[in-house]
């Protein structure tokens, strides 16, 4: 098995430390399509911090690259094996250590479950929001890493504005400590930051501090359907401009209004081309008055807000279906695990969201690749799917080719090329052009001086030289 393996296991409880194939076959890769993954040498599965430090100690003396791995519902390749790597599986790190009421604070592992932390927040009358499409299976620790975001951030931001400390195992097996439990706090550099986003590529985070908020008021929720996509646009900006501050602002397009009606039928409009669905959490219904007029002023053909919350959360639940409506329409138009969907995550300012749309169903026809539009309207980030036959190399090559064609519409527009999935494999091409060569310098630098040798999940993020 080699040195590291047995130094491994000279180190650790045997049962921490994974080599049967079958086994290793399974923590390969993401969700990401379009993304290689390696084999691993081995995947560990630590339960302490301390467990985690002997790992990367080990590692960093044989020089043997380390892959950081949670629930691997990514989707843009960060958490793929690269070969030879230790696979540091941190699911089993999954406790709630405290939950401070009078603070406003929980400081968790980051194998907790996202929706279990805010349950466990919503009975001391608290929230945790950053509510990623995954978060009934996403952690806490990889939500971390990406920064990752969901639909309450037109309201409440992404995942890092709840950080507040972290605790970071670094490669040379020292723990960091960084950041704070107070409200302020402004000493020395932001290192809590550097490590948000930062995709495992500068250290293993094995402990989280984040801020809580009350809990919100209960939505109030309505949709939105428009003829056209410069329609659905033009309530975007209006609502925004006017100064009204949604909880939820999500737009659907044609392709996944149809999808989720297939998945399951709720009596949606198929034949409109745009929906959006808007809530608002103040508890005074005037507000999600004024939007609704906006929504009239751009052009709505339709509107319909919920009486109650049962109905609130139906309406609510047509968005969570997004992502497993187009899998099901990716198995049935390419039958036999053929089907495979490429999701992508532009954000761009909110007056170009038509325009991006818009631009992406050209795109999408001169291809003859089917691609649907789904995200987060009211902040700029929209997730276009795109449909491919994971068996057919032509379709993965067509779907590659549009992929890089949104990508650079998104940038042309004014945008970044990832508003919450993170960079990754599949975008760190991207993410230099986004760049330029001398914040590229600045990332490289970075990495240099906290992973010198180059073991933490080399290849994303940065490109090789």
């Amino acid at each position: 098995m080699g040195l590291p393996i047995d130094d491994l296991l000279a180190t650790l409880p045997a049962d921490r430390v994974l080599t049967d194939p079958e086994l290793l076959a399974s923590y390969c890769r993401d969700e990401a399509d379009l993304c290689d993954a390696g084999t691993p040498l081995a995947v560990v599965r630590p339960q302490s911090t301390a467990e985690v430090a002997a790992t990367v100690r080990v590692a960093a003396a044989h020089r043997v690259p380390v892959v950081p791995q949670g629930a691997r519902t990514g989707l843009t390749g960060a958490a793929n094996a690269v070969d030879g790597a230790l696979i540091v599986s941190l699911t089993a790190l999954n406790r709630i250590l405290e939950i401070d009421p009078g603070e406003r604070i929980a400081v968790v592992q980051p194998g907790v479950v996202n929706a279990e932390l805010s349950r466990a927040a919503a009975k001391e009358g608290l929230a945790y929001p950053p509510d990623p499409g995954s978060w009934e299976s996403s952690t806490i620790g990889g939500n971390v890493s990406t920064d990752a975001g969901g639909m309450c951030c037109v309201k409440y931001g992404v995942t890092g504005e709840y950080v507040l400390g972290l605790e970071v195992v670094l490669a040379d097996g020292e723990v960091l400590r960084c950041g704070r439990r107070t409200v302020k706090g402004v000493a020395g550099y932001d290192l809590t930051g550097l490590f948000v986003g930062s995709e495992g590529t500068l250290g293993i985070i094995t402990e989280i501090t984040v801020r809580l908020r009350p809990a919100a008021r209960e939505a109030r929720t309505m949709v939105a359907v428009y003829p056209t996509v410069a329609a659905a646009g033009r309530a975007v900006a209006s609502i925004i401009a006017a100064g009204h501050v949604p909880s939820m602002l999500e737009l659907l397009d044609r392709t996944h209004l149809r999808a989720i009606e297939a998945h399951r039928p709720m009596g949606l409009d198929t034949e409109a081309a745009a929906m959006l669905l808007i809530a608002t959490d103040t508890g005074d219904g005037t507000d999600l008055t004024a939007i609704a007029e906006c929504c009239r002023e751009a052009g709505s053909s339709e509107l319909y807000a919920a009486e109650d919350a049962v109905e609130a959360e139906a309406l609510t639940s047509a968005r969570r279906l997004a992502h497993p409506a187009m899998e099901q329409l990716a198995a049935q138009a390419f039958p036999g695990g053929r089907g495979g969907l490429v999701v992508d995550d532009v954000a761009v300012p909110r007056s170009r969201v038509a325009d991006l749309v818009e631009g992406v169903e050209e795109i999408a026809a001169r291809n003859g690749v089917l691609v649907g539009v789904v995200g987060h309207a009211g902040d700029g980030n929209l997730h276009p799917v795109i449909v491919v036959d994971r068996a057919d190399q032509s379709s993965m090559d067509r779907g590659r080719l549009v992929f890089d064609e949104i990508m650079r519409l998104g940038l042309a527009l004014g945008g970044t090329c990832t508003g919450e999935h993170g960079v990754g494999l599949l975008k760190r091409d991207w993410l230099a052009q986004e760049l330029g060569p001398v914040g590229m310098r600045v990332h490289r630098a970075l990495k240099q001086a906290l992973d010198p040798d180059g073991i933490f999940n080399p290849g994303k993020v940065i490109a090789p030289r």
